[in-house]
This record gives structure tokens, sequence and C-alpha cells, in this order.
């Protein structure tokens, strides 16, 4: 139990050795693995997951949860595509844009308002944003295909500066300030110390429902900066964008090391858990695992939710324990 408990304590450093050795090993077995064009594939695949994780982090570190991020991500796509698209409105990209980062933070905004004021259970909540953002999206999308985004928007899901994609640098300021934030802000110390003990927090004076409020807006939004920089590069946007991604992006913040129960975790950690989470369905293909790929990549997937949650329990118990 001794060593256990001090893996759970160093989660992030596993998550990032358990990550190296990945890549090592399959590099080994398939050295077309490490190849730049790979990698970079690799990384630009993570860009959805890793935006999102950084917003969801402040959430399960609150103690709550979001799983509607992933049909949320699939509106807003089908939104954006059915503004900026000449088949359908035709409009700005600009406006395009706004109007999906607008929604994603309304949308988020009103899960925490029923969060926090309407002192319903964020998985209800959530469960049941996510159905209703389904029924509309599938109404909005009626079974086709929107196709011929306009260039000015591809251009943030294939574009580059200084030969780096669009994306990843969208990626990497969303990261920096999330890390900001829960380090070296007193918005991120009053996030964790509500997470910790809520009652506690309340009558310090700490505004814990306005906590709850920015962080399920701030999940939205980052939902919705997700969609700008991921979608476009699809080409075509269909009823299937964004599914599953809740349960990806819940794995990743649990796996990095944020605990279920609140009260700790880390960006870095949920950064980590993203980028190694990535790595599981290419490294599958080439190590040539066949046709059942897709179910040995869900099948990891729930392995390490099983292992992060058997580490959060024994994290949970040596703090009971002092």
């Amino acid at each position: 139990m001794t060593i256990l408990s001090r893996l759970a304590r160093q989660r992030e450093y596993n998550v990032l050795a358990l990550l190296v050795l990945t890549v090592i090993g399959v590099g080994c077995a398939n050295h077309s693995f490490l190849t730049a064009g790979n990698l970079g594939d690799i990384l630009v695949a993570s860009v959805p997951s890793v935006i999102i994780a950084c917003g969801l982090t402040f959430v399960i570190v609150l103690g709550e949860i979001d799983i509607s991020v992933g049909s949320l991500l699939g509106l807003l796509a089908t939104v954006m595509g059915q503004i900026t698209s000449p088949t359908h409105a035709g409009l700005s990209v600009a406006l395009g844009i706004a109007v999906t980062l607008l929604l994603g933070a309304f949308i988020g905004l009103i899960n925490g308002v029923l969060v926090a004021f309407g002192r319903m259970p964020s998985i209800i909540v959530t469960l049941g944003m996510l159905t209703v953002l389904q029924g509309i999206n599938l109404t909005l999308i009626n079974g086709q295909f929107i196709t011929d985004l306009p260039p000015a928007l591809r251009f943030f899901g294939i574009g580059q500066f200084l030969g780096i994609p669009i994306s990843l640098w969208t990626a990497a300021v969303v990261v920096c300030l999330a890390i900001l934030i829960a380090r070296e802000t007193p918005l991120g110390r009053r996030i964790y110390a509500s997470g910790s003990n809520p009652e506690a927090a309340r009558l310090a004076g700490l505004p814990v429902r306005g906590l709850k409020l920015f962080v399920f807006t701030l999940t939205g939004f980052l939902t919705a900066v997700a969609a700008v920089v991921s979608v476009p590069k699809l080409g075509v946007i269909d009823s299937g964008v964004g599914q599953g991604l809740e349960l990806l992006v819940v794995t990743c913040v649990v796996v990095g090391g944020t605990s279920i129960s609140g009260g700790r975790g880390t960006v870095t950690g949920s950064v980590l858990a993203a980028l190694l989470l990535s790595v599981i369905s290419p490294m599958l293909i080439f190590l040539r695992l066949g046709p059942s790929v897709t179910y040995w990549e869900r099948a990891i997937q729930g392995a390490f939710i099983l292992v992060a949650v058997l580490a959060d329990h024994l994290t949970s118990k040596r703090h009971e324990a002092r």
C-alpha cells in the first residue's frame, strides 16, 4: 500500500513517464511512429481534449462534473458551419466565430446557474444538457452534411504560423493561462479552497456559487474555442462531431490526478493525460492489432479510469489517516 500511495502522490510524473515510455516503446517496434509528421498529427489530434480539459479540471477541482462538453462541441460545430458555409447562411467568418464563442459560454453559464443556484447535482444537470444539445443538433443538421466551409474558417483548422498549426498555438495559450490562473491568482486559490471544503469556504466568505458559475462558463467557452480550431480541419461537419468526447476529457482529467471528490488536481496533469490518451489510437494502429483497434482503445481508456480512481481512493485514505 505504501508504494501505491507514493505513486498516487506523484501522478503527474507517472503520467509523464508512461507517456515517454509509450512513445519510445512503440517507436522501437515501428520506427515510422517517431516521424515528425506522425507526432505532429498526434499533437493536433489532442488539441480539443487538451483545451477542454483545462476548463474541466477547474470544474472537477470544485467537486462538480460536466459531461455535456461533447454534445456542446457538436452543436457548436453545426451552428458555426451553418452560419459560415455558402450553401447555408453564408455569413462572415468573424460572425460565425463570435456566435460560437458566445453560445458556448452561454450554455456553460446555464449549467453553472442550475448547479450553483438551482442546487441540482452537476451530473444530472449536464446529463440533461447533453441530451438537449444532442436533440437540438440533430434537428438543426437534419441528417445532412455541412460542406464548403470558407477558406478563412478552415485556416483556423489547417493554417500555420511559423510552421506550427494555429490549433497548437491556441492550445498552448489556453494551457499557459489555465496554469497561471490555477497557480498564481487569488481566483485559482479560491477554487481549490472551495473544492477542498465547500462548507468551510462558505463560512470564510468565499463566493462558492460565483466560482461555480465561472468554471462552468469557462468550460463552455473553452469548448467553443476547441470547436473553432479543430472542427474546420475536418472539412465536412455531420451529426457525429464531438461524439464520445466527454468520456475522453473526463478520463484525461481524472487520469491526470484531479481528485473526483474535489480539492486536488493540476492543469499540467490533465494536459499530460490528454497527450497520453491521444497516443493510444495511433499506437494501436502502428502495432498492427487489426480491426479490433477501436475496442482496445476503449478498453485501455476504461483501465486508465479504474487505475486513476484507485489512486484517488488511496490518496483520500492517506489524507484521512493524517
